[in-house]
Parts: C-alpha cells; structure tokens; sequence
C-alpha cells in the first residue's frame, strides 16, 4: 500500500499544473498517490488530468466538486485520503526530484504516533529558502511556537498523519470561499509537536492570481469565516496577550464588513475585543479603502 498522498487542490490552473505534475513523475521514490482537487474549475483542467492519468507514469485520483475555496478543496481532500501520510503541494507549485523520498526516509527513521507529522522548508524556484530555517538543535516542536517562540519566519511545507487531518474539518459559511488553513493546524498543536527537518520539499511561485497575493479581497469578501478564525486564536491555551489583541484586531475589523452589532457580545474575549475596538476599526478602514469598493 502506498504510504503518502500528494494532493493538489486546483481552481482553473491548468495553465500551469503541468509544472507540479511534471514534479512528481521525476520523484526518486514512487511511493506516493498524486490526489488533485478540482474545485469547480471551467478551463481545462479535467482533460488535462485525463491524459495524465492515460499516460500511466504516476498514480493518480481525480475528484471534482463545485467551488468552495481552498479550504473546502482541504476538506475533501481529507475525506478521501486513505494513506498514512499526506502534504498538499499547491497548483503553482512543485516537489524537488528527491522530496517524497526524503520525507518518507525521514519518517521511518523518526516518525511515530506521538507526533502529528513533519515540518520541512519550502524554497523559492531560485533554490533560496523562504523565510529562515528550522531551528537544529531541536527535534521536534508545534507549529504555533516555531513562528512564536523560536522565531523561525517564512513559509514552510507540513506533512501530517492521515488520521489526524482528518479531525477539525473546515467549516463552510454560505457565500463565503475562505477559512484560515491554519486552523486544523493549530487545534492539532495542542494534541502533538511535529518533527522538524531541515530539507526543501515544495518549490513556491506566488502568481498573481494566488490566494497569498489577493489577501485584502479574501478578507473583505469572506468575512464570516475570518471572524471564525479570529476567534478560535483567541480561545487558544497557548499564545501571549499580545498575539490574542491581533487576532481581536481583525476579530473587530472582520466583523465591521457584516453590519451587525454583535461585536463584543460574539467575542471570546470581550475585554480585550473593547480595547482592540479603535485599532480594528481603523485596519477596516484601511482594507476598504486598499481593495476600493463601497
């Protein structure tokens, strides 16, 4: 039985998944299932995949669904994973020839039931690392105090265990295409630590029409599933006064985009929501002005 699924969640990049396909069919280790997510794509995406799949190179699923955002595209993905292991690589990017292998390597040498999977680096095309890397001389820690505590910046790639991921599922507010992927990440934390390892696994083009690259229309357009997100950050049982008053920041400047009054009463921390009230206001201000609609 294969021991890892990459999957791919996809909305109308047919364009240029051909770069992450061609990825996985160089892989040094075969062990893995490429599992692609369309999520309501209207280019060629399906006859694309199609011909992949006839060519017979690597093995692949194909599931499409009508749109639901990214996070969406995770639930499913997760729904219908059955490896022990899965990382998803995102349709503008791709894997190093030698990245499954290095991370399947890795987990038969440290990997166990008490952690929740592996961090590894993500890099530029151009080979640099984003960000810093992990820090060596520790073996394992959570995502939340590798960014809090340890200092570590940039993007990096998580591979988890199956069974785990498919715990906290996204939920999915009506008219809405975007809940913070970190979530799930972040509800695992407080069970597991994850193992570190200091290898690239994913290459990272941000094109124009990336999520990362449309933040403040993500924001403005999704404002339910911001609120939830905020939220659950802030009823953590980890992270200082200081991360809680951000995410209550945007708490307050989220929940400005719904017209209701219910600010302070919907908060987990109503205390600190009223002191986060002006400096809320004044990024909601300033997200309506920088995406410049009425």
């Amino acid at each position: 039985m294969l021991q890892l699924t990459v999957f791919t969640p996809t909305y109308n990049r047919a364009y240029c998944l051909d770069k992450c396909y061609e990825s996985l069919v160089r892989q040094t280790s075969k062990d893995f299932i490429w599992l692609i997510i369309d999520d309501g794509s209207t280019d060629n995406t399906k006859e694309l995949v199609e011909k992949w799949i006839v060519e017979n190179k690597i093995p692949i699923k194909y599931h499409y669904q009508k749109n639901q955002g990214m996070h969406g595209a995770h639930n499913s993905a997760y729904e219908l994973i059955d490896t022990e292991l899965n990382v998803c690589i995102d349709s503008d990017d791709y894997m190093p020839d030698d990245a499954v292998e290095n991370i399947l390597v890795f987990w038969k040498k440290h990997g166990s039931n008490k952690v929740s999977g592996i961090i590894a680096l993500d890099s530029y095309t151009d080979g640099r690392i984003i960000g810093t890397r992990l820090p060596e001389n520790l073996k394992t820690s959570t995502l939340f105090d590798l960014y809090n505590k340890y200092g570590v910046t940039g993007d990096k790639k998580l591979v988890y265990r199956t069974e785990l991921t498919k715990k906290f599922p996204y939920p999915i507010f009506k008219n809405e295409k975007y809940v913070g992927l970190a979530y799930k990440y972040y509800m695992l934390d407080q069970q597991f630590e994850m193992l570190l390892m200091n290898k690239t696994i994913c290459c990272v083009e941000y094109l124009p029409d990336g999520s990362s690259r449309n933040m403040f229309n993500q924001y403005r357009k999704n404002p339910q599933g911001f609120i939830f997100y905020r939220k659950e950050l802030m009823k953590m049982p980890f992270g200082n006064t200081r991360f809680k008053f951000r995410q209550a920041i945007h708490y307050v400047s989220s929940y400005l985009f719904l017209k209701e009054r219910r600010i302070i009463a919907d908060s987990p921390m109503k205390t600190l929501t009223v002191l986060a009230l002006p400096f809320g206001i004044l990024l909601h201000s300033y997200i309506r002005l920088s995406t410049n609609r009425k």
